[in-house]
């Protein structure tokens, strides 16, 4: 590789923990990122339920993403990225920590943010993570399952299923 004599290369910052929490609009009020409280309530979580969540989100990660992701900390999932069914363990779900479980919901919330609602109505199942963030969490779905709501009942009313406007061949 060609390198300038007075330029020495370039090295990319690893990121060593999750961003602080997204601030909301309003001021006066504070509220954490969905990534970063999915994350805080996974470390909580029962390990039967972080094994589910895992694999929620383990599923919606193509092979390339989980090698990369958390650095590599889901590469042992690669080889089951196209199955029908992921295999989490509890050890696995066990010693992930936050950060990691951030930068996977970070990228399942910008790549398939439905799978994130799932997530989150599992989340809400659970009365122990309900106990642990109580009201937040119970906002954040109940602000999603309005919304998921809402956009189903306007496609209803546009006579389409999926939200978007009607093709002109239709």
């Amino acid at each position: 590789m060609k390198m300038s004599k007075h330029r020495g290369p370039r090295t990319i910052p690893r990121m060593s923990r999750p961003p602080p929490p997204v601030r909301s609009a309003r001021p006066g009020h504070d509220a954490p990122s969905l990534p970063t409280l999915v994350a805080s309530v996974f470390t909580k979580l029962r390990v039967v339920q972080r094994v589910r969540v895992l694999r929620r989100l383990l599923m919606a990660t193509g092979p390339m993403a989980l090698a990369v992701i958390g650095g590599g900390a889901f590469a042992k999932f690669v080889v089951q990225a196209r199955w029908p069914r992921m295999s989490v363990s509890a050890e696995d779900a066990a010693r992930l920590t936050s950060s990691q479980v951030f930068e996977l919901v970070r990228y399942v919330e910008q790549s398939n943010p439905q799978v994130l609602q799932q997530v989150m109505v599992i989340l809400s199942r659970d009365a122990a993570s309900m106990a642990t963030v109580g009201a937040t969490l119970a906002a954040f779905v109940i602000r999603h399952l309005a919304h998921r709501h809402q956009r189903s009942s306007v496609a209803a009313a546009r006579g389409t299923t999926s939200g978007a406007p009607p093709t002109a061949g239709a």
